[in-house]
């Protein structure tokens, strides 16, 4: 991930400001009592809570000496609708006849004068820099979206950003509505999760969504909180789960209102929502939530809940976990975050008590199993993790230049590693939003720069793939990876759909493999299960075989793949089991493309004898980089 650094000063020693939790002033008594009675009564939560006959606004402002919402309503008058002092910092009070779609703000008196500030928990602005939106999240049309989740083992994800993946208006990013266009495409390359970006507002137009300025309001430049809502009820129409990337490690730094929100801070700080000391540094600024606040605690989980339930999406994978736990990201005692810990073991807690088959992603990338160990043992309790043992040793050995230097001991430890005994709990890739760009580009162009199309990077790009969809884990692609996309990845740059007709052979070979990996053919239910073992490692033709079983070892699906290019006639493994080995799929096939030499792989019986720990043996032909996938 990616976003400018926060133009604010390293903190320094406490300044004299009073702590906003002891702020219960004259001025704020005052103020409850000159409030006129509401209405109606005041609706629970926070922000703007639309109801028949009006709106409930409530804001967390303890440091505020009075608070008044102003908008499209009252003619944007901070006289016209004070707010009432509550316990705990809270200012409220119901409008009558405000309605979703009419324009707000807060004006705080405070500390550092009078502040005018969006609200924390919009649901809705006109942009970053704009005003906030009264916002419905009942008025939508869900009939009919009964979409079930499917088992994790069987999920095939794919990463997707919406300003580029589908643009359709020269000069302006792609929107939720755009990508709905591409559903059939995705549905028929056997995708069933996409994977977005983050998309809650940013300043400006084009972002990585990194950087969010209002973390509760859909980007207003992508369609907003309708279209977004669409895409997820077509998604689901097609049989495509909905994971959206949520940033939790810090907030801004942008148009961030949130900052000394309601003036105060100390340490030059954040004010409120932000630590105002050295747990605030992150590599984005000093901008890191104060972990261990209740109320930013409840504004974290908040949010989290929203997507799933208001949203309906299917899962969260959450951004740069390790600077949650920890002020450097790192194993460094000294510098951890406990509550940042404790507050994501809650937030998982209270999803798996509420929708237990909703996924939460976790980008830490230390391989560290507490991770996604079990809370009620001291973990994290996040259903998956992406995997730092898996994309490192297989994106070194595919970017190697010479065979001879390529390790298949590394990638046999990479491809049977689980997290606490289980191989779901990771997520597998050889490209991702992070390693295609920041100085990194797109596999075949780290292979071969300057010519993606040449023999050795779409033979070594296929080898990655055939990894990625037959390793134990959950895999995971990256937009336009499955044609051959060149470059690298940047947020103004679309997606070049073209290239998708000019390599139609590569993009059926993913098809193939994604239906193999699924088992939508009924011939290799293996790859869907826990067992795994690589039985077969010969460093010196740079050869390795493995086998992937669900239930009976005896009924595995084999996978052999060659990271030389060096082609062997009559190549002999071990096999699990004596009888018939068909070819499920070979990856030199030259209908996938045509510079693949199209050397042929044939079913076998199997001999008896010892061979790898089996008591029986076959030999294949086997092309070179090449990836053949066997089941009995």
């Amino acid at each position: 991930m990616s976003t400018p650094t926060l133009a604010s000063s390293k903190p320094k020693k406490a300044a004299s400001a009073a702590s906003p939790a002891n702020t219960k002033t004259a001025a704020a008594v005052s103020a409850t009592a000159a409030s006129p009675t509401p209405a109606a009564p005041l609706r629970d939560g926070f922000g703007a809570l639309p109801h028949a006959q009006g709106t409930t606004f409530r804001v967390w402002a303890p440091a505020a000496s009075a608070v008044s919402v102003i908008g499209t309503f009252n003619n944007w008058d901070k006289a016209a609708s004070p707010l009432q002092a509550e316990e705990g910092g809270n200012w409220a009070a119901d409008l009558p006849g405000v309605k979703p779609g009419d324009g707000y703000k807060f004006v705080l008196q405070t500390p550092a004068g009078e502040l005018t500030r969006n609200d924390p928990y919009a649901r809705s602005v006109t942009n970053s820099a704009g005003h906030s939106l009264v916002f419905d999240p009942l008025d939508f049309d869900w009939e009919g979206d009964n979409f079930q989740m499917p088992a994790w083992n069987e999920l095939v994800i794919y990463e997707l950003h919406i300003g580029t993946f589908n643009v359709k208006e020269t000069g302006k990013p792609g929107t939720f509505r755009d990508v709905i266009e591409r559903l059939d495409y995705l549905q028929g390359l056997g995708i069933n999760c996409i994977e977005i970006m983050p998309a809650t507002e940013f300043p400006g137009a084009y972002s990585w969504g990194y950087n969010p300025s209002n973390p509760f309001a859909l980007e207003s430049d992508y369609g907003g909180a309708e279209a977004f809502r669409e895409l997820v009820k077509a998604a689901h129409q097609h049989g495509i789960a909905v994971v959206l990337d949520v940033v939790y490690n810090h907030f801004g730094p942008g148009d961030l209102d949130l900052w000394q929100f309601d003036g105060w801070q100390e340490n030059d700080g954040g004010g409120i929502y932000f630590y105002n000391d050295w747990r605030a540094e992150t590599p984005w600024g000093h901008n890191r939530p104060d972990y261990g606040r209740p109320e930013v605690r409840r504004y974290i989980l908040d949010n989290a809940l929203m997507w799933l339930e208001d949203y309906h999406c299917d899962g969260l994978r959450m951004d740069a976990i390790a600077f949650i736990r920890n002020v450097h990201g790192e194993e460094d005692p000294g510098a951890d975050l406990p509550d940042g810990w404790s507050l994501m073991r809650w937030v998982n807690e209270e999803i798996k008590k509420r929708q237990p088959w909703k996924i939460t992603i976790a980008e830490d990338l230390r391989s560290n199993p507490a991770i996604t160990g079990p809370t009620e043992q001291g973990g994290e309790g996040f259903s998956a993790q992406w995997s730092a043992s898996f994309i490192y040793p297989v994106h070194d050995a595919l970017t190697t230049m010479e065979d001879r230097d390529r390790d298949m001991h590394a990638i046999g430890r990479a491809v049977c590693t689980a997290y606490n005994g289980d191989a779901f709990q990771r997520v597998i890739y050889t490209e991702s939003h992070d390693e295609v760009a920041n100085g990194k580009s797109r596999l075949p162009e780290e292979i071969v720069p300057g010519d993606v199309e040449n023999y050795f990077a779409k033979k070594r790009m296929v080898l990655g793939a055939a990894l990625t969809l037959t390793a134990p884990g959950i895999p995971m692609l990256f937009q336009g990876q499955e044609f051959l996309a060149p470059g690298s990845f940047n947020d103004t740059e679309p997606l070049e759909w073209d290239w998708a007709a000019a390599h139609g052979g590569l993009t059926q070979l993913y098809r193939d493999l994604i239906a193999l990996r699924r088992d939508l053919r009924g011939v290799t239910p293996g790859l869907r299960g826990q067992g795994c073992h690589v039985f077969h490692v010969n460093n010196d033709d740079k050869v390795l075989a493995f086998a992937r079983w669900d239930g009976d070892p005896g009924n595995a699906t084999v996978v052999l793949v060659n990271f030389a290019n060096q082609a062997h006639q009559g190549y002999t493994i071990g096999l699990p089991a004596a009888g018939n080995w068909t070819v499920r799929f070979n990856s030199d096939w030259h209908g996938y493309d045509q510079d693949f030499q199209d050397f042929s792989c044939f079913g076998t019986t199997t001999e008896t004898g010892d061979y790898d720990g089996y008591p029986q043996h076959a030999s294949f032909d086997l092309g070179p980089y090449a990836a053949v996938i066997l089941s009995r």
